[in-house]
């Protein structure tokens, strides 16, 4: 079962279309850009959503790429995955680079470009020891060290 989370959203425009889930049990809604625009061979732009929201505290939405826009396109988000804090108020925009170096990719006015996925965000609280060599269990190595010998 699910717990309903309300989002407050202001639309830029009347014609932007809400996050949407595509099939129950998804963890993303995707999200549309609002505009007609070609990203140019390594560069990064930012596409508006159209959307501005009130996130409740102790949220966040997370701004992750669509699996298959990745796959079938050179299309990235950059940031990913990108946060939306609670006290964000502005037009959310997703960050997106085209990484071909010789192609444009052309995104269309509502297209889906990202997906967002809400987040419960519990706080840190750091405690200085002495030592953490005595807490838990210290598994070892590091940088790529998982899995070798």
């Amino acid at each position: 079962m699910y717990d309903n989370v309300e989002i407050c959203v202001e639309l830029v425009s009347s014609d932007v279309q809400l996050p949407k889930y595509s099939k129950p049990g998804d963890a993303g809604m995707d999200v549309r850009s609002t505009i007609d625009i070609e990203i140019g061979p390594g560069k990064t732009v930012l596409i508006p959503t159209g959307l501005k929201m009130a996130i409740p505290e102790g949220y966040e939405i997370q701004v992750r790429p669509r699996s298959g826009l990745s796959l079938k396109t050179p299309l990235r988000v950059s940031n990913s995955p990108g946060t939306i804090d609670c006290g964000f108020r502005d037009e959310v925009c997703v960050i997106i680079t085209n990484t071909s170096q010789t192609e444009s990719y052309k995104i269309d006015k509502g297209e889906r470009v990202a997906q967002f996925v809400l987040q419960r965000v519990p706080r840190a609280v750091f405690k200085i020891v002495d030592s953490v060599a005595e807490i838990g269990e210290n598994r070892g190595g590091g940088f790529g060290s998982t899995g070798t010998n």
